[in-house]
């Protein structure tokens, strides 16, 4: 049994392999004031490491955009910081409680694909549902591990520009998808950094709540969730929210959970999009 490298992994498959020392483990409960390290203290998969996902600016403001990816090599001296090495199969682990928190784990993912680093999966409930199947929990501070010079590689194809999205938009070469709720898409509410209200022209509204089960706290079945993205045609995707974020939810269940080719996100989102007030808005 192993952990693949990509898509999710099962508590009870992480479980046989967490002694396997190509297997790194990231929690990435976040929370204010200390609140994810402090959960993580109290509780977590033994041998993990933690990273709060809002604490380690993960997403950096740059302009008017508060969610854009740092620099590459900013992004690689994280992961070198947290003791990652290229041949480690990465399981990012989040609280395991909504869907937010999922979408965190999976922008934390698309950030190392970034970097890179190719084998990056989610623990597939999080840390509530290692709980929940009875696994062991460690407590305390994650063991220290040395520092990594991570080496910087060629990025997967998987993130989009404004101007390239603004190029899609004009030539029709990409569906886009926003990953809002229907208020935010119609332009009855915004985002206070968003310089418009409305959504990218020609975007389907898929809000990421959508492919998430709240009854389990996990992602919906692969037939499930096959439905909920049966509005999109074939070809290439650009995933879009607000500011990257719920949006990268979107783009892990296309791209690593039902395969489909050439699936990008812009992580500038509406925030980046409206800073040009030339580029076209839909209500």
């Amino acid at each position: 049994m192993s952990v693949p490298s990509q898509g999710l992994v099962a508590p009870h498959v992480l479980a046989a392999v967490l002694a396997d020392p190509g297997v790194f483990v990231l929690d990435c409960r976040s929370g204010p004031d200390g609140a994810g390290r402090a959960a993580f203290e109290q509780g977590h998969i033994p041998g993990a490491a933690h990273t709060d996902y809002g604490a380690d600016a993960w997403r950096v403001k740059i302009g008017g955009a508060p969610g854009m990816m740092p620099e590459r090599a900013e992004v690689a001296g994280k992961l070198g910081r947290l003791g990652l090495e290229p041949y480690h199969r990465l399981v990012i682990c989040p609280a395991g409680l909504s869907a937010n928190d999922l979408a965190a784990a999976a922008r934390i993912a698309w950030s190392a694909r970034m970097a890179g680093h190719r084998a990056v999966a989610l623990l597939d409930g999080g840390f509530a549902g290692w709980v929940a199947a009875g696994l062991p929990v460690a407590t305390g501070a994650s063991l220290p591990r040395p520092a990594t010079d991570y080496p910087l590689a060629p990025p997967t194809a998987q993130r989009r520009s404004a101007a390239e999205v603004l190029a899609a938009v004009t030539k029709g070469t990409a569906t886009l998808v926003d990953g809002r709720a229907e208020s935010y898409y119609r332009g009855r509410e915004k985002a206070s950094e968003a310089l418009a209200a409305g959504h990218i022209p020609g975007a389907i509204n898929i809000d990421y709540v959508m492919a998430y089960d709240a009854l389990t706290n996990r992602l919906k079945s692969p037939a499930q969730l096959a439905t909920v993205y049966a509005t999109l045609p074939p070809g290439a995707v650009i995933s879009y929210c607000n500011t990257g974020h719920t949006a990268a939810l979107n783009w892990f269940v296309l791209a690593e959970v039902l395969g489909r080719d050439d699936v990008a996100l812009y992580d500038g989102s509406m925030t980046d999009w409206t800073q040009d007030m030339s580029r076209p808005v839909s209500i």
